[in-house]
């Protein structure tokens, strides 16, 4: 192939994706990428397109392991295409595609942060109970902890950003455009 070939001639599948998801990451869009995954062709590469302002991240990484499982169990070849915008659940959904295997369009920003929590905690009812609900709590912090540490750790893989400086920006919103994500490795190619 020439140098002087457009990305989208180097990757022409990528023109027509498979799987097209679009909008927050829940139950909704899991059931859209269910229904386009068993309508898309059974062999061949599959492309799968997303964009989304974020949503739960625990949907993310369901469609993102039943696609490692389609890929294990078939050895199909998965491409990742972020179109306009990859925030948050987005991410984490992309960080189930090796750096070799995603691609940006032109003007999408990835957005990369810390998980978020929102929780009342009441304490009430008789005093030999109330450690074990304050450690409950605790060990659901931990655990979501571990957890946004497992993506950060996959969404970095293979590219040129290390694990720490992702955990120093995630809590300021790491804004990163296309032609940034790619130079800094976290995508192929930019679209």
């Amino acid at each position: 192939m020439s140098d002087s070939q457009s990305p989208l001639q180097r990757y022409p599948l990528l023109a027509t994706p498979h799987v097209r998801l679009e909008g927050t990451v829940d139950h909704a869009m899991y059931r859209s990428f269910h229904d386009q995954l068993l309508a898309a062709p059974a062999d061949g590469p599959l492309v799968v397109a997303l964009s989304t302002l974020g949503g739960d991240p625990e949907v993310a990484r369901l469609m993102a392991d039943e696609l490692r499982l389609l890929h294990e169990a078939t050895g199909r070849e998965l491409l990742f295409l972020g179109k306009v915008a990859v925030y948050s659940a987005g991410a984490t959904f992309m960080a189930g595609f090796p750096v070799d295997k995603r691609f940006l369009t032109r003007g999408t920003r990835l957005m990369l942060h810390e998980r978020q929590m929102q929780s009342t905690l009441e304490l009430s009812g008789p005093l030999q109970m109330l450690p074990a609900v304050l450690k409950a709590k605790l060990a659901e912090i931990e655990q979501s902890i571990a957890i946004e540490e497992e993506g950060f750790r996959a969404i970095v893989a293979g590219s040129r950003v290390e694990f720490e400086e992702l955990r120093r920006r995630a809590p300021y919103n790491w804004y990163i455009e296309a032609e940034a994500a790619r130079d800094l490795g976290l995508v192929l190619d930019v679209i």
